[in-house]
């Protein structure tokens, strides 16, 4: 796989494309790698996922059937929830199986009206048990089973519509500039209330209600407590830029 910066912003490309980037040994070892490397970077603000060649992932190598693969696909699927920094994935061209689990994983993921989905899983005598889970969180649960069961493509528009994707462009080019625009304002927003807000969705989304206000209670006070909640709102009251944001060249 490629790793490349831009600023803070880190994009990590499945390229591999002669195999349609299917998760290889070696590809979920790399990817695990860099998911790592990402969110110990103090100097990374968000992690952009895409793929190159005309799939964006095909999903597991079934030339190798790896014992270890559902355990390393696991991980790297914790990585991407957990990581204290947005992870967006870029969808170029078409996804099967585990690559749904890494759009599904994701905070933002955006494809093109041509790009086309599918669970493929029980059409290769599986189940799409690993990737089920971050899929159940974000994707309708009635449609979820329709395509899970029956491994059928279905198209971006209708991936957008049940929640496996955050948007759909009219063509792959466009993805550059979708990706952009919220890269930018990312970078507008303060690290450590990213990297809190990012927690809250995935702590406060599997909690009780009172469970639920009771820890967000606690965690807001700290954070109206903190250095970047000072910086943040003596910035807007003065009118100036706060310390995190990029200054214009």
């Amino acid at each position: 796989m490629r790793v490349e910066d831009d600023g803070a912003i880190r994009t990590l490309m499945l390229d591999s494309p002669e195999n349609r980037n299917a998760l290889s040994a070696r590809l979920l070892q790399e990817l695990a790698q860099a998911f790592l490397d990402a969110t110990t970077d103090v100097n990374v603000r968000a992690v952009v996922l895409t793929g190159s060649g005309t799939v964006f992932c095909s999903g597991a190598d079934l030339s190798e059937r790896a014992a270890d693969a559902p355990t390393r696909l696991a991980e790297i699927l914790t990585a991407i929830v957990r990581s204290r920094v947005p992870v967006i994935t870029q969808v170029n061209g078409h996804a099967r199986a585990g690559g749904l689990g890494l759009i599904a994983a994701s905070d933002m993921a955006v494809a093109a009206a041509t790009s086309t989905f599918a669970f493929s899983e029980v059409r290769v005598g599986v189940a799409p048990a690993i990737i089920m889970v971050p899929a159940l969180r974000v994707m309708d649960r009635r449609f979820l089973a329709r395509a899970a069961l029956t491994g059928e493509k279905f198209g971006a528009a209708e991936a957008e519509r049940v929640g496996l994707l955050t948007d759909v462009v009219d063509a792959e080019p466009d993805l550059d500039t979708w990706v952009a625009r919220q890269v930018a304002s990312l970078l507008k927003s303060a690290p450590g209330a990213v990297a809190a807000t990012k927690k809250l969705l995935g702590d406060l989304g599997e909690a009780g209600w009172e469970d639920g206000l009771l820890e967000a209670t606690t965690r807001s006070a700290a954070l109206f407590a903190g250095s970047e909640a000072a910086e943040g709102m003596d910035a807007f009251l003065h009118k100036r830029t706060p310390s995190w944001e990029p200054t214009s060249p």
